[in-house]
């Protein structure tokens, strides 16, 4: 059984700052990673981990899981993009 449950946050103006920031960086380190992907023609997640992740840590100042996460996100919209198009119209 699944259980779902929505939860409304609400963040004190110092921690929604700083769940903008978070968000931000993310977006940014997301948008690297796939032209990284698109250059190297590497769009798993494992290998494409290993071409990436330090730098996202690094670069935007992310910790592991949410590295990870922006890596992961990044290899499933292109497995999405290629789905549709093999897809067609």
């Amino acid at each position: 059984m699944k259980l779902v449950v929505e939860v409304r946050l609400l963040p004190t103006p110092v921690q929604a700052s700083a769940l903008e920031k978070t968000l931000r960086a993310c977006n940014e380190a997301a948008g690297w990673v796939a032209e990284v992907a698109f250059e190297r023609g590497v769009f798993t997640n494992f290998a494409l981990r290993r071409h990436t992740y330090g730098q996202v840590k690094d670069r935007w100042n992310l910790g592991a899981q949410a590295a990870q996460h922006v890596i992961k996100k990044t290899c499933d919209a292109y497995a999405t993009l290629r789905t549709n198009l093999r897809g067609g119209p």
